[in-house]
């Protein structure tokens, strides 16, 4: 080490900082001593692998000793304000810094050097970090849920959901970047080309043969949002999507419905299904024929791997709980969420604006884990609700439409074309029960409209064009 002063410098113990100690147990918390030193050794020995271990390291907290952290914090500066990295230039900056004999002074530095016996294996010992890291950060957040357990005025609900996020967060920081080489990326476009050429739909069908037509259905790991003023019949349908794809293509589908309760959807969904006027069942005047036709919808239904879950005032760490445990037990492929602006936000504190952000960019990071599509229905703003009925719905109608906008991968809206008519006017024009589903983005495809005929006594929808309604003859 011809290239450092000689100057004697009292070495630093091998130990993490008595700080970090947690009072668990009586044990230290997880930590890698000899990787963490392997680490920056192999750095600073070929710093060609520095970007290499940045993709795992992301954090100089990821170190657990004080000064591999200092140490590893300016190696990233270094690396990111593209400069040279070797042991003089880390010795010039850590001075500058006042860390230097924070760290141990040169005999430390020296010690680094000599600590790695071979630089090929630094992701290695990366991970090795890495994985200590998790440990201590899972250690930390029980720690502060037992404490938070124990206060007397800790709402039960309010820590369940904060050790939710906490569990979540820890998991979003475990992804590490997947990079392709284009030889594995074509072979993976060819084997999607072969699959389209088979008439294999990527996405679970909407039921609307247009509509499934213009998007391709509603694919894995996208957020779709449904929006509408209200009875425009936004639920309604997304029912009958979740309907399509739970009995008629026999896949999983989570509905959950923070505004109606199940007893309620359920009869919405025989209603719709069966073409029963609800407000007969309402004043009890079924015939004896609805009844028979009741029942076998409802027994129909009952075979479907259909899930309401009707709990409201649920935040996204709570269904994606629920979300998650149908993924394992009965491979969910859809989640329908009504509606986004009643989920509870994470920090009640947090401006409007900022809780919605927060909340659809959680809603897209599920669509990514569970690998399902998310189809979340939201209201309109007041701007539009208080102008003309029949104005055609814009994305800047959205309410905190920044926010949701920016992370939706597909945006539709559904408008009534009779609204703000009288029946005679409507019929003169022939926009009776005509309704325009307009999809407003569509990230990987097309805009445009989709005609849908809206049947209002059993609320449903129903394709527009005659070529697709032959199975509705009654209708």
């Amino acid at each position: 080490m011809s290239d450092l002063p000689a100057k004697k410098t009292k070495r630093v113990k091998k130990q993490p900082d008595s700080a970090e100690v947690l009072p668990l147990l009586g044990q230290p918390p997880p930590h890698d001593y000899s990787a963490e030193q392997a680490v920056l050794g192999a750095l600073l020995h070929d710093p060609d692998i520095c970007d290499d271990v940045i993709q795992i390291l992301r954090d100089p907290d990821d170190f657990s000793f004080d000064p591999h952290r200092r140490i590893y914090s300016q190696l990233m500066k270094m690396r990111i304000e593209d400069s040279k990295i070797d042991l003089l230039l880390l010795v010039n900056r850590l001075s500058a810094a006042g860390d230097l004999e924070a760290v141990g002074g040169h005999a430390f530095l020296a010690e680094l050097m000599e600590a790695v016996p071979i630089t090929a294996h630094a992701e290695h010992y990366a991970n090795i970090v890495k994985e200590k890291a998790t440990l201590r950060k899972l250690i930390h957040a029980g720690a502060e849920i037992i404490r938070d357990a124990y206060a007397p005025e800790t709402a039960t609900k309010e820590l369940l959901n904060k050790a939710a996020v906490q569990m979540a967060e820890l998991c979003e920081s475990q992804t590490v970047n997947q990079i392709s080489d284009m030889t594995a990326l074509m072979n993976d476009v060819a084997a999607f080309m072969d699959r389209k050429a088979q008439g294999f739909v990527e996405g679970v069908k909407t039921g609307f043969v247009d509509l499934d037509d213009l998007i391709e259905g509603l694919h894995p790991n996208e957020l779709i949002i449904l929006a509408a003023r209200p009875g425009m019949g936004k639920t309604a349908l997304a029912l009958n999507i979740a309907e399509n794809v739970a009995v008629n293509e026999r896949q999983a589908v989570l509905f959950a419905s923070l505004e109606m309760g199940k007893l309620e959807l359920a009869l919405r969904l025989i209603c719709s299904r069966g073409t029963i006027d609800s407000g007969k069942i309402r004043r009890n005047l079924l015939s004896h024929d609805e009844q028979r036709r009741f029942m076998e919808v409802a027994d129909e239904l009952a075979k479907a791997p259909m899930f309401i879950d009707d709990t409201p005032s649920r935040t996204i760490a709570e269904i994606a709980a629920v979300a998650r445990k149908l993924k394992r037990q009965q491979d969910l492929r859809l989640l329908v969420i009504d509606y986004i602006g009643l989920i509870s936000p994470e920090d009640n504190s947090d401006p409007r604006q900022e809780q919605v952000a927060k909340i659809a960019r959680r809603l897209k990071t599920l669509a990514r884990e569970l690998h399902v599509p998310i189809l979340c229905l939201a209201q309109l703003n007041r701007q539009v609700e208080a102008g003309r009925k029949d104005e055609r719905p814009r994305l800047s109608h959205l309410r905190e439409s920044g926010a949701i906008e920016q992370d939706a991968d597909v945006v539709m809206f559904v408008h009534r074309l009779d609204a703000g008519l009288d029946a005679e006017k409507a019929a003169e024009k022939d926009l009776t029960n005509q309704v325009d589903l307009i999809v407003a983005k569509q990230r990987n495809g097309a805009t445009d409209d989709v005609r849908l005929i809206w049947d209002g006594p059993h609320t449903r929808f129903f394709n527009a064009a005659a070529r697709h309604t032959e199975e509705y003859a009654d209708f």
